[in-house]
């Protein structure tokens, strides 16, 4: 795993995927902006025309990969394809300040949504808020901040892919180990990125 790859990555489609999201940003704020951007997701994994580079469709192991596909040099914005082999998941993170937009382009994903609801120092109270259970063509979006939340691919055997658009390259996020009732322990750490070919 490379801290700091960053690749742009050719597949059929592309100039498409990034002209979708290029127009979404034109929104005057982010409800805007992640509004048009989850319309967009939705309408970019039904396309026969769009079709992501075939190593997004290789598991890894021991963690699902993170594989940057684009990063917008004039918006800023990052664009990340995940796969997640069964079972494979997060523990309940935040997104650093960032909002994002997530796609499922292939298999089916839990998201459950957590509720901040108390702090002291770097202990943290949550509450499941909500989840839902992702299909190919769904799309959500996180808005800070209201960002904490976890993913798991919960099948047996079929692999997941996600597609996720964030304001900016997402290097550092929290995430919260489990300590007593409701209570998690935040812990910072540097996301890493697969190494992706070119």
């Amino acid at each position: 795993m490379n801290a700091n790859a960053s690749t742009d990555l050719a597949f059929p489609g592309r100039d498409k995927l990034i002209a979708a999201v290029d127009t979404a940003l034109a929104g005057h704020d982010e409800h805007a902006v992640t509004s048009a951007l989850r319309n967009s997701m939705c309408t970019l994994i039904r396309d026969r025309d769009v079709h992501l580079p075939d190593c997004v469709f290789d598991p890894i192991d021991d963690h699902y990969a993170r594989r940057e596909l684009y990063r917008s040099a004039e918006h800023g914005y990052s664009v990340v394809a995940m796969t997640w082999a069964p079972g494979q998941g997060t523990p309940i993170h935040d997104h650093c300040g960032l909002w994002c937009v997530e796609g499922v382009w292939n298999g089916e994903l839990e998201i459950t949504q957590y509720e901040l609801l108390e702090r002291d120092g770097d202990r943290f109270r949550f509450r499941a808020a909500g989840g839902m259970h992702a299909g190919p063509g769904s799309a959500g979006s996180l808005i800070p901040p209201h960002e904490y939340h976890t993913i798991t691919n919960a099948s047996d055997d079929k692999v997941a892919i996600s597609l996720h658009i964030y304001k900016a390259p997402m290097e550092n996020c929290s995430k919260f180990e489990p300590q007593t009732d409701e209570w998690f322990l935040r812990v910072d750490s540097t996301l890493q990125t697969d190494n992706a070919p070119a």
